[in-house]
């Protein structure tokens, strides 16, 4: 049973919150947990507790280790998770694969693409702001994986076929995907830029391919960093198929135009 549709008539019950507000320290969960029950529909007692001791005598008194913690009428629900989990919310932490930090990167790489284009040729949609916005995805997806680079690579070496075979590959993989990603945005060096988005690209699309479509592997994909929930398929072979396609389109236009 959802625990949201158990109480319904949220305008009509009472939550009262305990939770810490002392000179030294602000509990950021309690601040959410108030404002998240406030926007539920819930009557909020908020009862703040300023001193670490009226902090320990609250503890003991409840039985409970941590603050905040949340009473609905007379049920006690526990802490910023649990009143998550009871109004029938995702829990931050959980597990589950999403595409959200991948949506996020696409789309803002889309609009830093027509500002710069805006900002380059004086209008929104130009015959570069495509490339504006591959470039900055890739730039972006690089900047994801040099945050930490250790569990990049230890999460790379699950499906990607060079790196199985040259361990350092993956730590090389993110300095090159973002360094590519930082000329192609210029327009400068392409003959570093384009060799290596082609063959980071190319290595990157056949791997995926076998794990997820000959294996048939259920993964995730370092695509975003090593702790990222993001399943490796369509998603993963398409950033890298557009990977190849800039390595071979930037030198060609040079040469046409």
């Amino acid at each position: 049973m959802n625990p949201a549709a158990a109480t319904p008539s949220s305008q009509h019950v009472t939550a009262r919150v305990y939770r810490m507000k002392t000179e030294e320290h602000l509990c950021p969960f309690g601040l959410k947990t108030v404002d998240l029950l406030k926007r539920k529909g819930y009557a909020v007692e908020d009862h703040t507790l300023t001193s670490r001791k009226a902090i320990e005598a609250f503890k003991e008194d409840a039985g409970v280790d941590t603050t905040p913690q949340v009473y609905i009428g007379d049920k006690q629900v526990g802490g910023y998770e649990e009143v998550r989990a009871y109004l029938g919310l995702s829990v931050p932490g959980d597990k589950e694969t999403t595409y959200q930090p991948v949506i996020a990167i696409f789309a803002t790489s889309l609009l830093i693409g027509l500002a710069v284009s805006w900002v380059a040729n004086g209008t929104l949609v130009s015959s570069r702001m495509p490339e504006y916005a591959i470039a900055t995805a890739m730039t972006l997806l690089g900047l994801q994986k040099l945050q930490d680079v250790e569990s990049f690579s230890t999460m790379f070496l699950n499906y990607d076929l060079l790196a199985q075979r040259h361990v350092r590959y993956g730590y090389f993989y993110p300095f090159a995907e973002t360094l590519a990603g930082i000329l192609m945005l210029a327009g400068a060096l392409i003959w570093i830029a384009a060799p290596l988005a082609l063959f980071i690209g190319t290595v990157g699309a056949i791997s995926v391919f076998k794990a997820v479509y000959i294996d048939e592997r259920e993964l995730k994909c370092a695509c975003v960093g090593g702790n990222s929930n993001v399943p490796l398929g369509f998603v993963s072979l398409t950033e890298n198929l557009v990977m190849m396609g800039m390595g071979i389109w930037m030198p060609l236009k040079m040469l046409i135009f």
